[in-house]
């Protein structure tokens, strides 16, 4: 299995939050990210960039009901939005959370393998190394929401 360890200070994502069953979240996650994209325009400017322009991060960002990143349960939370600098602050209709830093597992995959790879990480990567889950997992598409993306299993809390 390809993964990376790495950690990753506390940063901040402005997007568009909805909650819901995490046996659902197929229902009410995409069309979080249809309304962010549709109106990415309003939150362009708060984006953080690299040196050519592109964007560093669309993140999936997760977290449990009382919003204290625990994995989901039987509900979640959900944002989907972009990595912003600290303290900007989200527009009418945007929320803006901060995820805490982790050191995370980091795992590559496509929105086809998602499941397949999600599973084998928690279900055969953590137990031969000795990993539990800490938080909720995190996802990053990096490539500017095309298929690929990275999922960020938190392993310490820092």
């Amino acid at each position: 299995m390809n993964v990376d360890i790495l950690t990753k200070a506390s940063f901040s994502v402005i997007g568009k939050e909805g909650s819901g069953l995490a046996s659902d979240g197929m229902q009410w996650v995409p069309p979080l990210w249809r309304e962010a994209e549709a109106h990415f325009d309003e939150i362009a400017q708060l984006a953080k960039y690299d040196d050519q322009g592109r964007i560093l991060g669309l993140w999936g960002a997760m977290t449990d009901p009382g919003h204290a990143f625990k994995p989901w349960a039987s509900h979640g939370k959900y944002l989907a939005g972009v990595e912003v600098e600290h303290g900007a602050e989200a527009p009418v209709g945007w929320c803006q959370w901060t995820i805490p830093a982790f050191r995370f597992v980091v795992a590559p995959c496509s929105k086809a393998d998602y499941a397949s790879v999600f599973h084998a990480v928690l279900d055969e990567y953590f137990p031969a190394h000795g990993h539990v889950l800490a938080g909720a997992v995190q996802e990053c598409y990096a490539d500017g929401g095309g298929d690929t993306l990275a999922l960020y299993f938190p392993i310490e809390r820092l």
